[in-house]
């Protein structure tokens, strides 16, 4: 891997930014994560790694063994027997057992009917994995196998559904399609995906006095999971405090689903007052936690014969589970991301969640974006196909303006707009035009294989869509020899938020980032927080922590001022003449006679001055309004543009990404180096949802790949021999600092790699629209290549052998992936590919 980066050095030196801020060289500089040292050598401390009490007890469950199932008889009394087994409960010994983090429609503990494989039915403290295990298999429990709901379409036959129905619509879409020269319609069927962080849920919890609980989580969403332990267990929210020193990765599984972990270990150390341990093993996990939504997205789309979108219908269907958690607002931000980088004048989105019997999908990095942007890429790799146009041709024709066709479909104006430039450099820089000669020469003359390549976009919409989330505080406590401690909201799992904070505070006072460290997450000391999620949360806790920082400066500056008026007789006491550069401060009248910071603190310190502050964030001028589908819900955008270039084998279906080039624009880095490792992890993880990472259930609902050996992420050799990471000059000037999210677009830039498989497909498909579903895995895409193969059965018994006894093509046909491609019709079906 050869990855490259033209702003990773000197960014600092470049930014125009005010003289104060000019002095200060911390922002814009590759500093190392702050636990990259600990990580490496094995010090760092997760929830599994804290010291065991020898009171101690474990926590596990027993639970449903059916997808839809009720309970008509439940004994415990042999479990209760067992050595070490400690005490069991049930949803009986909840205050309150219905919850959700936006509609409380969640059961926690099975009280008649469980609602998926897994659910929890009855919690077991024990003092060993071996009683926990044990009284799981003496529990007697009889249940009635009901009839689940496992698939989009049984959810929409059955009318089952969670919330209510969303939409979006812009301009005239009868007449845009009355008057359209060219239609096609399909379907595009999107896979989910587990989340597969290394650490998985856990939380231990300390029982208090006056019934209070100290719970230990490996969340996003510490003040949730205290509202949430509260709620349950019946308690006031200051009796429950929580604390996240870091977590194992997390990607939006932790969001909302820590707290199913977290209320059991609760439950257990508030009734037998000692302290609770549970953590889930790897399938565990992945059997009964929720994953990315699947969705089902029904499309009509109008175009002219040069290639521009006129008119866009589409229906989203996403796969909620069993229960809400977050869907509502995943699905919302698929219906403001179906545009992606392109303006489409009339358009008509609708979107609703099916309900069926898996447990509840929920947030993961991208949050319902992705699933809306692969929709018009693969619509544009479609309407491409159909015209026989190169796809890069349709996206830059359609690609938002800068002075007009600069609306969103919702209302709000695409702002300080670099997607054309990041087009047009993209394609310069990645010799677009010259490989895709090759890739065509290629195709023309292999037997064996096939190349595909494809330049997709992203426009992330950076806000939590809910407005009253896009708040955050933190806490700056400065010490008397000068060092500092930052307390915010923020959540550590691994992409780096506290280095970012650490970096601004340090710049703020002028001072080395050694002087700072950032604590671990308490609701304690941050109350009513959001989670770190929807890419935010540098830019709510790092612009709360500058505040407090500056509401400190202004009580500093005073007191040196003094010291210096008293110093130089006849300079008088001004404190806005008072300079911070590089651990110092002086009048800049009188530069030469200079303070520690250390210094100044002491001296502020012996006049009472405060040493400590909170700053409290809003983001401001953003709002939506559902009810109109209307609104302007994001503070900027994050852009993007990426090249991927694919080889497919053509008797095994085998995927190899053989070059990406990624160009960005990501405002002004904090730290690039992070930056840049943000970028290239969430490509490899978004390439691995499109490309590998395959969920497959049984026909009763049960997870079959659920562990390493049969769902497959991205490894190192999955990653292109070839990886170019480059980013453009930009400021955003809403944002702190100029910086610009990084968390989650780049994840959407991997749809590249799913449309080049599209691409290579289209040399195959004859007067077919090439289609695909996700994940392009290595039997997805032979049994593609098989049915397009089997349309000239000379070329396809040349390297298939007999198409009449393939197996493969019995599956592909069976899946309905053809279709009429160049006909004269004037409107075209695009195939429909079904899981």
């Amino acid at each position: 891997m050869s990855p490259s980066d033209n702003n990773a050095n000197g960014a600092a030196d470049k930014d125009k930014v005010s003289r104060d801020q000019s002095k200060k060289n911390t922002v814009g500089r590759n500093i190392p994560h702050d636990s990259a040292a600990l990580h490496v050598s094995g010090e760092s401390v997760y929830i599994d790694d804290m010291p065991y009490q020898h009171n101690e007890v474990l926590v596990g469950f027993l639970g449903s063994p059916y997808a839809h199932g009720r309970i008509k008889n439940l004994d415990f009394s042999a479990a209760l027997k067992i050595d070490d087994v400690v005490a069991l409960f049930t949803y009986k010994d909840l205050a309150k057992n219905v919850f959700g983090p936006i509609t409380q429609d969640e059961i926690l503990l099975v009280e008649e009917e469980s609602q998926f494989i897994g659910q929890p039915i009855v919690v077991i403290a024990a003092r060993t994995p071996a009683a926990i295990k044990a009284a799981r298999a003496a529990i007697i429990l009889d249940m009635e196998e009901l009839e689940p709901i496992l698939s989009v379409d049984a959810a929409i036959a059955h009318e089952r559904f969670i919330d209510k129905t969303y939409s979006i619509a812009r301009g005239d879409i009868e007449a845009a399609f009355a008057e359209a020269e060219h239609i096609i319609e399909g379907r595009l069927v999107i896979g989910g995906a587990d989340h597969f962080y290394l650490e998985s849920q856990a939380a231990l919890v300390y029982p208090g006095e006056l019934n209070q609980l100290v719970v230990h989580s490996s969340t996003q969403n510490p003040s949730e999971v205290q509202h949430e332990v509260a709620h349950l267990l019946g308690l006031q929210l200051n009796q429950v405090v929580v604390i996240t020193k870091r977590m194992g990765g997390g990607f939006g599984g932790k969001e909302c689903q820590a707290t199913h972990v977290a209320v059991m270990a609760a439950l257990v150390a508030q009734k037998i007052k000692r302290p609770a341990r549970m953590i889930f093993d790897k399938d565990t996990d992945m059997r009964v936690t929720g994953k990315r939504h699947p969705f089902q997205n029904d499309y009509k789309v109008a175009f002219t014969a040069d290639g521009e979108i006129t008119a866009l219908q589409a229906r989203l269907y996403a796969d909620g589970g069993a229960y809400n958690d977050l869907s509502t607002a995943v699905l919302g931000r698929a219906l403001t991301h179906i545009d992606n980088a392109y303006f489409i004048a009339n358009v008509d989105v609708v979107g609703k969640i099916a309900r069926t019997n898996f447990p509840p999908n929920t947030a993961f990095r991208g949050f319902g974006g992705p699933q809306g942007i692969i929709t018009i890429e693969n619509i544009i790799e479609e309407v491409a196909n159909y015209l026989g146009k190169d796809a890069l041709d349709l996206r830059m024709r359609n690609c938002y303006g800068i002075t007009d066709r600069n609306i969103t479909h919702y209302g709000q104006i695409v702002a300080n707009n670099t997607l054309p430039n990041l087009f047009s450099e993209l394609y310069q820089s990645s010799n677009y035009k010259s490989r895709l000669a090759k890739v065509k020469r290629f195709n023309a003359e292999s037997k064996t294989h096939l190349k595909g390549m494809s330049m997709t976009a992203v426009k992330f919409g950076i806000s939590f869509t809910n407005n009253f989330l896009n708040q955050a505080n933190a806490l700056v406590n400065i010490y008397q020899d000068g060092t500092i401690q930052v307390s915010t909201g923020a959540t550590e799992m691994g992409q780096g938020v506290n280095t970012n904070i650490r970096m601004l505070v340090a710049e703020e006072f002028a001072i080395d980032v050694n002087q700072v460290i950032v604590m671990a997450t308490s609701t304690e000391k941050n109350n009513n927080t959001s989670a770190t999620a929807a890419s935010a949360a540098t830019d709510l806790n790092g612009a709360a922590a500058v505040n407090a920082c500056r509401e400190l400066l202004e009580l500093l500056k005073p007191v040196a001022a003094r010291y210096f008026a008293a110093k130089e007789i006849g300079i008088g006491a001004f404190p806005e003449r008072i300079v911070f550069e590089d651990g110092h401060i002086f009048d800049d009248r009188r530069p030469e006679n200079r303070l520690s910071f250390a210094q100044l603190v002491g001296m502020a310190y012996r006049e009472r001055v405060p040493l400590g502050a909170r700053g409290h964030y809003a983001t401001q001028g953003i709002g939506f309004d559902w009810s109109v589908g209307k609104g302007s819900p994001f503070l900027y955008y994050t852009n993007g543009t990426c090249v991927s270039e694919v080889t497919i084998d053509r008797f095994t279906g085998d995927l190899k990404v053989d070059r990406v080039d990624i160009l960005m624009d990501i405002g002004r880095s904090i730290n690039p180096m992070i930056n840049r490792g943000q970028i290239i992890g969430a490509f490899i993880q978004g390439m691995g949802w499109l490309t590998t990472e395959d969920l497959r259930y049984s026909s009763a609902g049960a997870l079959l790949s659920y562990s390493p050996t049969t769902y497959k992420i991205p490894n190192i050799y999955d990653t292109p021999p070839l990886f170019n990471v480059h980013t453009i000059e930009n400021e955003c000037t809403v944002n702190i600092r100029g910086t610009k999210a990084v968390g989650e677009p780049p994840l959407v830039l991997a749809v590249s790699t799913w449309t080049a498989v599209k691409n290579a497909l289209s040399y195959v498909s004859g007067e077919h629209i090439a289609t695909l579903a996700t994940p392009a895995s290595g039997e997805e895409i032979l049994e593609r290549l098989t049915y397009y193969a089997a349309q000239n059965k000379d070329g396809y018994q040349s390297w298939h052998g007999d198409a009449e006894k393939s197996p493969l093509l019995a599956r592909a046909s069976s899946r309905a992936v053809g279709s009429i491609r160049r006909g004269k019709q004037p409107k075209v079906v695009a195939g429909v590919a079904k899981r």
